[in-house]
């Protein structure tokens, strides 16, 4: 088709929001900055100054592909039901919207079917274009790297498979525009010239695999981790493990303090896994989840006959670890006949059954863990005084996640593929806005509802998409500053020109009814785009389905 001419981008610039007092710009879930044209020429001269003209243009193409991908994905969330060469142009309108050039179509045929692709435009300003002949003068090749990698990379993710853009025409030869047309990689004859710019350099690549090696070695050197259950490199959390592995090789009793769902089991199976004990079992016991009846008998075990019920003698947790590590969750909550039975455990290496006279000698390391205050239980005579000290011998607080925000993108992306693996789903990742906005929250549950809320997300994303806020936070999204225009609060007067018209008080004070605004607004996002629904649904920030709806009520409601 030919002659196309734009929707209105309303809905586009909608996604625009800044956040001033955040110092963060959103497009969509995705995060932005303003960049001075200086400051990437000065980037571009800098890469052809220090590995050439190849490889520049190989990365500065690369990123352009990158960035036109995640356009792709807002292309599909913000006009995914309209006619597909309306959706497809989000690309070009978005292209223009940041900054970057005046996009002109010439001709655009897609065949969702087949897959075949044709695209001719015609840019005019290309930023590229200006600061590379600044620079370097006018020459006699293309010089649009970066957003010739744009549209590539916007129109592969938009088809689903890799359609190959080249720069017939360049403003930096001379002329007064560029010229761009793409088509499926296989239809031209010379693509094996082209297609290297969209792949990793061997030189550049050898030099990335050598940075990401020095990085994890510094990581090992930093936080040598041999359990990969723990992941973490902040401060609080270094210092955690850091004692963990020292005790490992002891057979000293571990308390392991912190708030409830911050990974003190998970720390305490690194510390058998680390420890001489790690063939010999590791035995887990929530003393909350165990009536006071019967936590004793959970420990200790019983003989026949002990009491009502015990049909048969029974070996408790302590004689199941035997050899190796006993892990006691929330300790506080055992009563205090447990209490002295424990402490005699801890003393003296040895247990007596419930109902049996002879002890019996038990090699356990014993890793104890609670987040209460085991001082205040003791003042509070909860807790017994000598097994508080006998357990306080070699403490571990683990920090709560909100103290080691650092920590949540390696967490996420170990959670996500883990996800995916269970669920059978494939997920591309997350987004920037949701990535913020997990860094923002309190984190009350700490790393379990992070694993909690991730799997939500996993769940409700799109196969291969992006897994964006309102999938993580159902109802309850965390609060991470107002942007312009329609804030999160939905106060209209943010988004007015200048932010001085008051126009919800102007409504109200003309006395106008709620119902007759609504229809005049409709009628008039009707009228301006010239009585396309899909464009007037856009204009307005609804879908079209949802103006539909709302016409048809008004019509049911006019009167006879």
């Amino acid at each position: 088709m030919s002659g196309i001419h734009y929707p209105e981008s309303a809905d586009l610039r909608r996604l625009l929001r800044f956040s001033a007092e955040d110092g963060l710009i959103w497009l969509g879930e995705h995060r932005m900055v303003l960049l001075h044209t200086a400051a990437l020429s000065e980037l571009r001269k800098e890469l052809i100054g220090s590995v050439g003209t190849e490889q520049a243009r190989r990365i500065l193409t690369r990123m352009g592909f990158a960035s036109g991908m995640r356009d792709a994905e807002l292309a599909r969330k913000t006009r995914g039901t309209c006619d597909l060469a309306d959706a497809f142009v989000v690309g070009p309108q978005l292209h223009m919207l940041e900054g970057c050039v005046k996009v002109a179509p010439v001709k655009l045929e897609i065949d969702a079917e087949s897959g075949g692709f044709y695209g001719e435009f015609l840019w005019e300003h290309s930023w590229e274009a200006e600061v590379h002949v600044q620079a370097y003068g006018e020459v006699e090749h293309p010089v649009c790297w970066m957003m010739i990698g744009y549209a590539s990379g916007y129109t592969s993710a938009f088809m689903g498979r890799f359609i190959l853009y080249r720069e017939t025409e360049c403003a930096a030869t001379g002329i007064d525009h560029c010229r761009i047309v793409g088509k499926p990689a296989e239809d031209w004859p010379d693509a094996h010239e082209l297609t290297p710019y969209f792949e990793a350099d061997s030189i550049v690549g050898r030099l990335l695999e050598l940075r990401e090696e020095v990085e994890a070695m510094r990581r090992s050197i930093a936080c040598p981790r041999k359990v990969p259950n723990l992941i973490g490199s902040s401060s609080g959390f270094r210092h955690a493990y850091d004692l963990v592995m020292r005790a490992a090789a002891t057979s000293v009793s571990v308390l392991l303090l912190g708030e409830t769902g911050v990974g003190k089991e998970r720390f305490a199976r690194a510390l058998h896994q680390m420890s001489p004990r790690k063939e010999a079992p590791f035995v887990a016991v929530n003393c909350a989840a165990l009536p006071d009846e019967l936590i004793e008998s959970e420990l200790f075990g019983v003989e026949r006959g002990a009491f009502t019920g015990a049909h048969a003698s029974r070996a408790g947790k302590f004689e199941r670890a035997d050899g190796g590590t006993l892990f006691l969750d929330e300790v506080g909550e055992l009563p205090l006949s447990a209490q002295a039975k424990l402490l005699r455990v801890l003393q003296e290496g040895e247990i007596e059954r419930l109902g049996d006279e002879r002890t019996r000698k038990v090699n356990v390391r014993l890793v104890a863990a609670t987040n209460v205050d085991l001082q205040q239980a003791v003042a509070a005579g909860r807790f017994r005084r000598d097994l508080f000290y006998r357990l306080n011998v070699y403490p571990v607080t683990i920090p709560p996640l909100r103290e080691r925000v650092s920590d949540i993108p390696p967490l996420v992306e170990a959670m996500i593929e883990r996800f995916c693996s269970l669920h059978g789903k494939r997920v591309a990742g997350i987004t920037d806005k949701a990535m913020h906005a997990l860094k923002c929250h309190s984190w009350p549950g700490n790393v379990r509802e992070l694993e909690n809320v991730l799997e939500r997300g996993v769940i409700l994303a799109p196969q291969n998409g992006l897994i964006e806020v309102e999938q993580l936070f159902i109802g309850a999204a965390p609060q991470f500053g107002l942007q312009a225009g329609v804030s999160e609060s939905g106060k209209l007067e943010e988004s007015l020109p200048g932010n001085g018209h008051d126009l919800p008080g102007a409504v109200l004070d003309a006395g106008i009814a709620l119902e007759d605004f609504e229809q005049t607004l409709l009628q008039r996002a009707v009228e301006r785009a010239g009585g396309n629904l899909s464009a007037a649904a856009r204009l307005l920030g609804m879908t079209r389905p949802q103006l539909n709806y709302r016409l048809k009520k008004q019509s049911a409601q006019a009167p006879e």
